[in-house]
């Protein structure tokens, strides 16, 4: 407990030399901490790692909040009771009515009246189901259609918390009269999400900064629920149509591994300056991040540099601007990538609201609460993962997932591979009818199901990214060519990392082609086809989703007898 008292506060002495105009993190500094991360062309301050304060202990901190996962988690944990019943009591008030209605009608009408019915449960619930809500939304491809559009709702509904509470939060961690920190505070938040609100400022010296603070007594709040989670999640195995494609306490640990960091800001802090330092040593300068401030974070306060740009669905002010937005997209894909497959750190919550795009194309990556982290052996399976998709090496993809640990460590791969069908001739879905296609969907989820298949929090991160980026071609690059587009990122790598990718995975990406047949078949595409568009593609899918949602028609299903 002194550790963390002393970690987490701040002494008068040290803010005094944070605020202080003449200390050395003036405004007329250079950008020397560029060798350290990638920073804007105009820094507040300079970024000096080992200068930060906060930093102390930081390595322990992860680790002490990493060990206390299995322990919220323990089976048969009792929660606490009064929560419990309050949770129970809220959602089965939204299945009961869904049971006995819409659900007889089946299809999207189910889906979509049990989703909406969710969703309020999660509002009257708090925090802890809203940011559950707000991951579910951004699972577009791994989630149902009806559950992400509906949880969509949730990102900008949370009501803040009062100015006192912030104020109290702040004077409490820093130790000093807010006044004495911040020549302006802005008493309405700029936005308030389910863990913390964020606040625009303007320091004593007269820079402006962003200032997130933590909602009052939300750890607390967010372990109790946890808690509760964990009991509840074995009873809706099966129970629940939504959940179907996500195990429901496979949820639940993947969402405590998540959220678990967000509740310590020194940990999203240091998140910001590990992305900034693998976008320098990649000279990724395309894409920035902002400067955590050396002094005046805590656990539950976190100051940083404030960046401004257009909104990411502005495409219009971007292009009005003389924005490239086909190069802003494949920047981001290509650091993305790096960050993951070559350091094993990248921005786990990408979504529209993270990014903004400044005037000279330089994208601003925001909110590092969410961040995958790849030890040094998942990081080699994960890039044996990708540069085998490239490859067509289906063999080392499988072993790749085995390692990453989606499937068992004993599993046979070419078992697998024949079990799955991954060896066959790719099949065109739209060729297929509804019933073909729904065979096809329930032999794969079947054989996936037997083999103990699940998704880990890494892969899920990394996948939930590549869904938004596939979303944002539709907006910066919808008459790309898709095949071109992967060929020209391969081909990248392997100009740039041949070396390194060469002495992780033992063979080198320059001598080994990019087998587009292979990237074809994986979208469902046969060998004749030399180039598709994303609206192409989009096409296919809306034929895909069409006849799957035919299939699912109360009109087609036959009478019971």
């Amino acid at each position: 407990m002194f550790l963390r008292k002393k970690y987490a506060c701040l002494t008068i002495s040290t803010i005094a030399r944070a605020i202080s105009a003449k200390t050395r993190y003036r405004r007329n500094m250079t950008t020397v901490d560029h060798a350290v991360g990638a920073f804007s062309q105009n820094p507040p301050w300079v970024v000096n790692p080992e200068e930060m304060t906060w930093r102390i202990g930081i390595n322990e901190v992860r680790n002490s909040t990493r060990a206390e996962l299995p322990l919220l988690l323990q089976k048969g944990r009792r929660p606490p009771v009064k929560r419990a019943f309050q949770v129970v009591f809220t959602i089965l008030r939204a299945f009961i009515p869904w049971f006995f209605g819409a659900r007889k009608k089946g299809g999207e009408t189910s889906r979509s009246d049990l989703s909406k019915r969710l969703r309020i449960a999660f509002t009257h619930l708090g925090p802890t189901y809203i940011k559950l809500g707000q991951i579910l939304s951004s699972g577009e491809g791994i989630f149902p259609a009806e559950v992400v559009d509906e949880f969509k709702l949730l990102r900008d509904r949370v009501p803040p918390e009062t100015f006192e509470d912030v104020r109290n939060t702040i004077e409490q961690d820093l130790g000093m009269p807010l006044e004495s920190i911040f020549s302006e505070f802005s008493s309405s938040p700029l936005a308030a999400a389910s863990i913390a609100q964020v606040h625009v400022a303007k320091l004593r010296d007269g820079q402006e900064v962003v200032v997130k603070v933590q909602r009052p007594k939300i750890s607390q709040q967010v372990r109790q629920d946890l808690a509760v989670m964990n009991w509840l999640a074995p009873f809706l195995v099966g129970r629940i149509p939504v959940s179907s494609l996500a195990n429901p306490p496979a949820l639940v640990e993947l969402f405590a591994d998540t959220i678990l960091e967000e509740l310590d800001f020194r940990l999203e802090a240091q998140n910001m300056l590990d992305v900034a330092e693998v976008l320098a040593t990649t000279d990724q300068r395309s894409i920035v991040v902002p400067r955590p401030h050396p002094e005046l974070i805590t656990r539950r306060v976190l100051v940083m540099e404030r960046l401004s740009g257009f909104a990411w669905d502005d495409v219009a002010g971007m292009k009005s601007a003389g924005v490239n937005t086909e190069i802003v997209l494949r920047a981001g894909m290509i650091s993305f990538l790096e960050g993951a497959m070559l350091f094993g750190v990248f921005h786990g919550d990408l979504h529209g609201g993270n990014l903004l795009v400044q005037t000279d194309g330089t994208v601003a990556l925001l909110d590092f609460g969410i961040t995958g982290r790849l030890d040094p052996t998942k990081r080699l399976a994960f890039l044996r993962l990708l540069v085998g998709a490239t490859a067509n090496q289906i063999p080392e993809q499988i072993a790749a997932l085995r390692d990453l640990g989606a499937l068992p460590m004993d599993v046979d791969i070419d078992q697998v591979i024949i079990d799955l069908g991954l060896d066959a001739p790719a099949v065109d879905p739209t060729l297929l009818s509804a019933d073909e296609i729904i065979v096809e969907i329930q032999k794969l989820a079947k054989g996936l199901l037997s083999y103990g298949a699940k998704l880990p929090k890494e892969l899920m991160l990394f996948a939930k990214n590549m869904l938004f980026m596939d979303s944002a071609v539709a907006l910066f690059a919808p008459n790309i060519d898709i095949l071109g587009e992967i060929a020209h990122i391969a081909n990248y790598f392997a100009e740039h990392h041949g070396d390194r990718i060469a002495k992780d995975v033992g063979f080198d990406p320059r001598e080994v082609p990019v087998d587009l047949d292979g990237v074809r078949a994986t979208m469902g595409l046969t060998p004749d086809v030399k180039s598709i568009t994303y609206k192409d593609l989009q096409k296919r899918r809306e034929i895909i989703r069409s006849r799957l949602e035919s299939a699912q028609s109360p009109k087609r299903r036959k009478p019971r007898r």
